[in-house]
């Protein structure tokens, strides 16, 4: 199975998301993830991209609601009740934010 991570040049939730995909695919043998850097709407719209950082899987992003448009922006994830919230990985287990660091600024996952 090929994962794509989408991302915008300098995404601050960038690391964190790789983090958390690689240890939800941990012993997951045959998984490849790519990331790609897409610096404009064209290119955003061709890869299928709906804000920073996309996760496709196979192709699709799972998260992207329908009809939604691709985006250059930072990603909001939302659960069933649209509420923000964290993206769950393949097997269903939420993908937590490291604990903050004093005197350092984190944003959320979008």
């Amino acid at each position: 199975m090929e994962l794509i991570l989408l991302t915008v040049p300098g995404c601050p939730n960038a690391a964190a998301f790789e983090e958390r995909l690689a240890a939800a695919l941990a012993g997951q043998p045959g998984v490849t993830v790519t990331r790609r850097d897409i610096a404009d709407e064209r290119a955003a719209a061709q890869a299928g991209m709906h804000g920073s950082p996309t996760l496709l899987i196979g192709g699709t992003d799972p998260f992207a609601a329908p009809g939604q448009a691709a985006s250059l922006s930072c990603r909001l994830y939302r659960d069933d009740a649209g509420r923000a919230a964290e993206p769950r990985g393949p097997r269903g287990q939420v993908w937590r934010k490291r604990p903050k660091r004093p005197g350092r600024c984190r944003r959320k996952v979008r």
